[in-house]
């Protein structure tokens, strides 16, 4: 009798089943035959000659953009760059660098390397490569850097108004995951971690044996700024501080071949050291499994601010012609059960942005000791500091190069022989607020967007001359509140100052130098783990 009624039962989901995958493929199918008979027509159609290769780019690119800014199309020369950026070797100049119309601008040398031997410092446009000028050059001008180890190249760059030239050797640059790590004078370990890489974990258990063998007795480890990785290695370098079997993150997908648990598979290093890990609002991806690890088990205390909140797992699938597209496959979740996932990419607001989750929305989820935490965006330190935070104001002048132009400035008008004894005073803030003010930074804000939307609505519908004057007067306020936002988050904004100013002078080694002894995260850090009441009423 059962078994009259189970298989017309799983005939019936059978069916479903099926129907619903063909109506699924007939739909793509459709779909696909309609782009390809309309790409043709445009090609042998348009009144003007046009590029095909471009044409699909920027079809498959705007596809893409309707989903999240993780799901990328790479073509051959991104996936080679993929490569190189995961095994952390490549040949190239030695220093990172932005391109910005006409030029290219140094953004950090790195110490020893091409760009620092031929003289390049951060600030300096580079606006000729060999016999290529820059400007005149259409594809990623940062290309041109690129070449085989030991081959020279002329370059032409500006540097405060003055044109020069120098010769740049490239080399084989190996770009190490633990770029820092030091024995602080109270015995406490103190590991920068800034990417996950293929050698993260290897380079963070090679710091943390020769810290323990100097008689470190704490840790501190530096994910901040730390973009992610490789998950295997925020995998690994979790299992470093617990032990073998526990369950480190669980991915989650409609695709069930994509719904995996990750657990640690090798013995640990140390699981008794005290332990800090510092995060910040660029600490992303990998940085966020191994802190949300690290708090869920209670193995330490995170502190800073609270971190990106990106809960999304990409994998690269391999296309035709060696392109690859790096697709989100899945989200990710800390053993705690939680989703740390900030932007809903599904759920848009009427202009087509992703919308941040509401701290309303969050839900509560429970550590191993039965501490509460919460989802829905980033890690929340266990101690957050205002050193750490990005703010709005924050954000706006990172991206407008605000902070790096003044460090730029900076490093021409002063003279400064050491690190220890540097403070950015008071005097030079104001003097930053007065180089914000009169330069032609695009300082702007989510409300002034907003307001220049409406503004280009109310010119096409001819009412702009009407709302003019109010327009005028509030971005006159706008301005004015700017102004005071700049004094209202000065602690965080003088933490990147310094930061960036420091590594013009001392380059990047320089700036952890000065951590060691003055930056606020660190200092807390120091005083939690000294404290070990404290560090343990922390964890219970």
């Amino acid at each position: 009798m059962k078994k009259r009624i189970i298989y017309p039962a799983l005939a019936v989901v059978i069916l479903i089943s099926t129907v619903s995958f063909k109506s699924d493929f007939f739909e793509i199918a459709k779909q696909i035959e309609i782009f390809t008979t309309m790409f043709k027509e445009l090609n042998l159609n348009y009144v003007d000659e046009t590029n095909p290769a471009e044409l699909m780019d920027t079809a498959i690119k705007a596809m893409l953009d309707d989903l999240d800014p993780y799901t990328k199309y790479w073509n051959e020369q991104d996936v080679e760059a993929s490569k190189i950026r995961n095994a952390g070797e490549y040949t190239g100049i030695g220093a990172s660098v932005k391109t910005i119309n006409d030029k290219i601008i140094i953004m950090e040398p790195y110490k020893d390397y091409p760009a620092d031997k031929a003289g390049l410092k951060a600030g300096d446009e580079i606006i000729q490569i060999g016999d290529v000028k820059v400007a005149d050059f259409k594809d990623d001008a940062g290309e041109l850097l690129k070449g085989a180890s030991g081959t020279k190249v002329d370059i032409v760059y500006q540097r405060q108004g003055k044109t020069n030239t120098t010769v740049l050797t490239r080399e084989e640059i190996e770009v190490d995951a633990v770029p820092y790590y030091s024995l602080l004078d109270d015995n406490t370990g103190y590991i920068v971690l800034s990417k996950f890489n293929n050698k993260a974990s290897s380079e963070t258990i090679d710091a943390l044996k020769d810290l323990k063998a100097q008689g470190a007795d704490k840790i501190i480890l530096d994910l901040r700024g730390n973009p992610g990785g490789l998950l295997s290695e925020a995998i690994n370098v979790t299992n470093i501080f617990v032990p073998k079997g526990e369950l480190i993150t669980t991915t989650k997908s409609v695709v069930k071949k994509y719904n995996k648990e990750y657990s640690t598979k090798k013995t640990p290093i140390d699981t008794e050291i005290p332990l800090v890990v510092l995060v910040n609002g660029r600490s992303a991806s990998a940085s966020e499994i191994v802190a949300g690890g690290i708090q869920d088990m209670d193995r330490g205390v995170v502190i800073g601010a609270r971190s990106f909140g990106k809960g999304l797992v990409q994998r690269p699938k391999k296309l035709t012609y060696g392109t690859q597209l790096k697709i989100t496959i899945s989200r990710y979740y800390t053993p705690s059960g939680r989703c740390i996932q900030a932007l809903d990419y599904w759920n848009r607001d009427q202009n087509n942005r992703a919308v941040r989750i509401d701290e309303k929305d969050f839900k509560a989820f429970k550590t191993k000791n039965g501490r509460t935490v919460y989802d829905g965006g980033g890690i929340q330190p266990d101690i957050e500091l205002e050193t750490s935070k990005f703010s709005k104001i924050t954000t706006a002048l990172l991206r407008s190069d605000a902070i790096f132009s003044y460090g730029t400035k900076y490093f021409y008008s002063h003279k400064l022989e050491n690190a220890k004894d540097f403070k950015f005073t008071d005097k030079d803030y104001e003097d930053f607020k007065k180089f914000v003010k009169e330069s032609d930074f695009k300082f702007e804000t989510e409300t002034e967007k907003s307001f220049e939307k409406s503004l280009q609505i109310a010119k096409r519908e001819k009412l702009d001359k009407d709302i003019a004057a109010n327009y005028d007067a509030l971005l006159s306020a706008i301005n004015v509140s700017k102004q005071k936002g700049l004094d209202t988050h000065k602690k965080e904004i003088v933490n990147l100052l310094t930061d960036e100013i420091i590594k013009r002078y001392f380059y990047r080694e320089g700036l952890y130098n000065y951590y060691v002894t003055h930056n606020p995260e660190v200092t807390k850090s120091k005083e939690i783990l000294n404290n070990k009441s404290k560090y343990e009423d922390i964890l219970n």
